[in-house]
């Protein structure tokens, strides 16, 4: 393997990558350690480095954006598969970076700058929008037609969908109710502490009203799989944004345990998806699909409808909320890298 085809591959990496760029940045920390402690290190040997360069790769995210990777640990071993950055891929970049001085750690933290400088400008649409002029669709669009974005759409739906559903449960003041049959009180009272602990319930009090309530399960894995948001009155939230065949529809509704799931999807999904879960025998599982088209209508009637007042100012306060935690900003390069001197590996290979 040469140097070049070892630059292929690490580009690969890190076109896949979301914005966060943990990967990349994991092997921009081994690179580093190896070319610091090359009689440490031997890049050929993953051992010397495959748990060790997962606490490297956390140090520096939590300096650049305050939080690390919680991907599982299997997703996290596949960037040393064969078709990303193996042992023998890092090795042909560790001599090359050390030959030019850490010009590849460079390269890798260069191209995690202008990710976040095009994030910036997307964000900026959203943070500096007023009701009278946000457009949702515009918005997620600007995701979609940037390169250097596309891996992080699936975020910026779960944001759209959740600031929407929260904002619209909070307005109507929806509310649920758990009540015990009063049947069946004897059975409380042999297990009155479970029903205290589970569900705040004693022989006292036999029913329970509480806010209703939408939540984000936090980070989408990398097949996009799963729970991604789910509310305490019933339905589990899937987003979905990629194109979707039988053996993701099968591992969507079989890895969620709820007999009614929400779907949101683009709408020319919607077709697909009917037609698959037909096909597996699992429609019934699927309470609706709500499409893009749908998100584009109900902000409309947020932003600028007959209730704008009241739920307007509302939405995008959560919206940018939500934006501002899923992406935190790059105020300025941390100490730990500013001291490493990336300005002056000037290589005309490693731009």
């Amino acid at each position: 393997m040469d140097v070049k085809q070892a630059k292929t591959a690490l580009d690969t990496v890190i076109k896949k990558s979301r914005v966060h760029l943990y990967k990349p940045i994991q092997v921009a920390e081994i690179l580093y350690h190896h070319r610091t402690n090359p009689n440490t290190i031997d890049l050929l040997r993953l051992d010397d480095y495959r748990n060790q360069s997962k606490k490297w790769r956390d140090d520096i995210s939590l300096a650049l954006l305050g939080r690390r990777c919680t991907s599982t640990a299997r997703f996290q071993d596949d960037l040393f598969n064969d078709n990303a950055t193996p042992p023998e891929v890092l090795n042909v970049l560790g001599q090359e970076n050390i030959r030019t001085g850490g010009a590849v750690e460079a390269y890798i933290y260069g191209c995690f700058t202008n990710k976040h400088t095009q994030l910036t400008v997307a964000l900026k649409y959203c943070l500096a929008a007023t009701r009278e002029n946000f457009q949702v669709i515009t918005f997620i669009n600007s995701f979609r037609d940037e390169a250097g974005l596309k891996r992080s759409i699936d975020k910026i739906y779960e944001v759209i969908v959740y600031a929407l559903f929260s904002t619209l449960v909070s307005a109507l003041e929806l509310k649920v109710e758990i009540s015990i049959n009063p049947d069946k009180h004897a059975l409380l009272s042999e297990f009155t502490d479970f029903a205290q602990m589970v569900m705040c319930l004693d022989v006292d009090t036999s029913k329970s009203i509480q806010s209703a309530k939408v939540f984000r399960v936090g980070v989408t894995n990398a097949a996009d799989r799963g729970l991604d948001m789910y509310s305490n009155w019933g339905p589990a939230i899937q987003i979905k944004h990629l194109n979707l065949n039988e053996e993701l529809a099968e591992e969507i509704v079989d890895g969620v345990s709820s007999d009614k799931i929400v779907i949101v999807c683009k709408d020319a999904e919607e077709r697909v998806i009917f037609s698959l879960l037909n096909q597996i025998g699992w429609r019934n599982k699927i309470q609706s699909i709500i499409t893009e088209t749908n998100l584009a209508n109900w902000y409309e009637k947020a932003l600028r409808g007959k209730y704008s007042d009241i739920l307007g100012d509302e939405l995008l306060s959560c919206l940018c909320s939500e934006i501002s935690n899923e992406f935190p900003s790059l105020t300025e390069t941390p100490d730990m890298l500013k001291e490493r001197g990336y300005e002056k590996c000037i290589n005309d290979y490693w731009v």
